[in-house]
């Protein structure tokens, strides 16, 4: 008997989710628009957020030496910061970080600052006691040293770091039935040193190869190339949250699997995931450190621009900082703005001199 009892119970409450999961999709499917934001959390709660917290609890990777960084549930999450790594490691090749991003985090309000660090950049590496291309430190110490040696040159510490391996995210772009991405003329990889590709102009979605060789291209500049890790980053995301790819998540983990590290806590992964998609479509703003290039013994380097770095200091202080009004962050664009400005103001004074200097000559 109560074996039956069990088999019962485990049909009723088979039953109830079952009856919740038609009920979502019953209001998802009629334009519900209003609840739509709050329903998919909630399935992601019931149904998805514990597998996805396990795949998570695979790529959990402290670092040496440091401690792991407590989950507080809180009403309100604070700004955070974060150090994207995109790892481009190929077949009989050492593992390299093509792509290092100091990246800021405002949950509350949808807000992310993506502060772009070119790899040839010259810099201290610290750990190794020289000064080499800022994307050795993760040849030569991995996700702690590439860490250590952003937080020297950007004056600021990195509370987590995540590291991506660009052919985990190749299947995933296939697995979201590809991304856009603003192609508005064929790109060619063509030197005779360099992998052979094409990248058709003017396609709706590019699928996960044609999507890693856009962030591969090294032809035109470090500068461009660092622009467009931040357009494909910009494009994944906007495929993600789409409404219809949330069920899709763990599979998406699954497909990462080795190819991604964190020491970010699963848990925390979570709250963050439904803060995401409670709140409005993230608005993600970038800023690209420029360099002089030089070379150094036969070795092509950047020389990282002063003016450069101390702004890219100023966005950080600001973004970081939890009391910062959202209306009055600093915006990467804003010495480009204030430029601007300036020259309109002494545009109106040289005008408003010239008809009294008029005067006087006659």
């Amino acid at each position: 008997m109560k074996q039956r009892d069990k088999r019962v119970k485990k049909k009723g409450s088979r039953g109830k989710k079952l009856a919740i999961v038609l009920t979502i999709l019953v209001i998802l499917g009629a334009g519900g628009y209003a609840f739509r934001k709050p329903l998919a959390v909630m399935a992601f709660d019931l149904f998805l957020s514990g597998q996805v917290e396990k795949k998570l609890e695979k790529s959990y990777s402290p670092l040496e030496g440091e401690q792991p960084k407590p989950v507080v549930k809180e009403q309100k999450m604070e700004p955070f910061s974060a150090l994207l790594l995109g790892v481009d490691q190929r077949a009989n090749e050492p593992a390299r970080s093509d792509t290092m991003i100091y990246a800021i985090i405002r949950p509350e309000e949808s807000k992310v600052l993506l502060v772009s660090i070119p790899r040839d950049t010259y810099t201290e590496i610290v750990g190794k006691d020289k000064e080499d291309k800022i994307n050795h430190a993760y040849a030569f110490g991995g996700e702690k040293m590439a860490k250590d040696t952003v937080e020297n040159l950007l004056g600021s510490p990195v509370d987590y770091y995540a590291a991506i391996n660009f052919e985990g995210l190749r299947k995933v772009v296939d697995a979201l039935g590809g991304i856009e991405l603003p192609i508005t003329k064929d790109i060619v990889n063509k030197q005779k040193d360099h992998e052979k590709f094409t990248i058709k102009a003017g396609k709706p979605l590019y699928d996960g190869q044609e999507a890693l060789n856009f962030v591969r291209y090294r032809e035109d500049s470090d500068f461009n190339r660092t622009k467009r890790h931040q357009v494909f980053l910009n494009a994944i995301v906007d495929r993600m949250l789409k409404l219809d790819q949330v069920s899709k998540i763990p599979d998406l983990m699954d497909m990462l699997g080795e190819n991604f590290k964190t020491d970010m806590m699963p848990s925390y992964i979570i709250d963050l995931s439904k803060k995401v998609l409670l709140g409005d479509a993230p608005s993600i703003k970038g800023f690209t450190i420029m360099g002089e290039g030089f070379r150094k013994n036969g070795v092509y380097y950047d020389a990282a621009d002063e003016e450069d770095l101390e702004f890219a200091k100023q966005l950080i202080a600001s973004w970081n900082d939890p009391d910062t009004d959202p209306d009055q962050l600093l915006m990467p664009d804003a010495r480009e703005k204030a430029a601007e400005e300036a020259e309109i103001e002494g545009s109106k004074e040289s005008a408003e001199r010239k008809p009294a200097e008029t005067v006087q000559a006659k």
